[in-house]
């Protein structure tokens, strides 16, 4: 049966394959970015069909923003039945007593606060359905911190912790919550970046989806609170 997919950061460098999984499943997903042109150019060049996928503007640090994408996706499919937050940003290389506010902020709005309003939008309706499934994605810096780096790792953090609380508050009303915990993703922008590592090593986006999409499976029911790495070969 189709799922209604709601994911959060699909055009960045993780979420088309997260996408095309769902898809290839037969799943319907919603898929937000902050420019609405550039969600429907994604759509476009991925060749998704208007049944397969609803393309929506969203500023998902901000609540207003991500209740109307919710509600939009209610009135096109019906109930969501699936949450991936897949938004988030990286920026270190500042020792933290010279880390400015804006900084700071900008790791936990992107990383921290875009799950939690994302999760709070979402939860009552899979409440009322009595199901659903939750997928975040950590890092590996939200268990242990590095130099230069606090922001991120302390926003990561924020994000394992979240999901958590979400868990032990919904285990119990037919919703499962997890996470999963990448080392670095073998995107294009992280092999410009660090273009002399052994991008062997690092774990794909296609490796990474499979875990999601197993995750939001009824396989998965048993799952409540995990955190998982998935690292790859780093």
């Amino acid at each position: 049966m189709s799922r209604v997919v709601l994911i959060t950061g699909a055009t960045g460098g993780l979420g088309p394959s997260v996408v095309r999984a769902f898809v290839n499943l037969g799943d319907r997903v919603a898929l937000t970015d902050r420019s609405l042109e550039k969600a429907q150019k994604f759509m476009s060049e991925e060749g998704y069909t208007e049944e397969q996928v609803f393309p929506f503007g969203a500023d998902v640090t901000q609540a207003q923003s991500l209740t109307s994408w919710v509600q939009a996706v209610r009135e096109k499919w019906g109930q969501p039945q699936v949450l991936i937050t897949l938004v988030g940003g990286f920026k270190a290389g500042t020792p933290l007593h010279e880390l400015e506010e804006k900084d700071w902020d900008q790791m936990m709005n992107l990383n921290a606060r875009s799950v939690f309003l994302a999760a709070r939008a979402v939860v009552p309706h899979m409440l009322e359905a009595g199901a659903g499934k939750i997928i975040t994605v950590g890092a590996k810096a939200g268990l242990s911190a590095g130099k230069g780096a606090a922001a991120y790792s302390a926003s990561k953090a924020a994000v394992l912790r979240l999901t958590e609380s979400l868990s032990l508050e919904l285990k119990d009303r037919g919703i499962n919550v997890n996470a999963v915990i990448p080392s670095t993703i073998d995107t294009p922008a992280n092999r410009e970046g660090m273009p002399h590592a052994d991008h062997s090593k690092w774990v794909t986006p296609e490796d990474l989806a499979s875990v999601i999409v197993f995750l939001a499976s009824d396989a998965a029911r048993a799952v409540h609170g995990a955190l998982i790495p998935v690292y790859g070969r780093a």
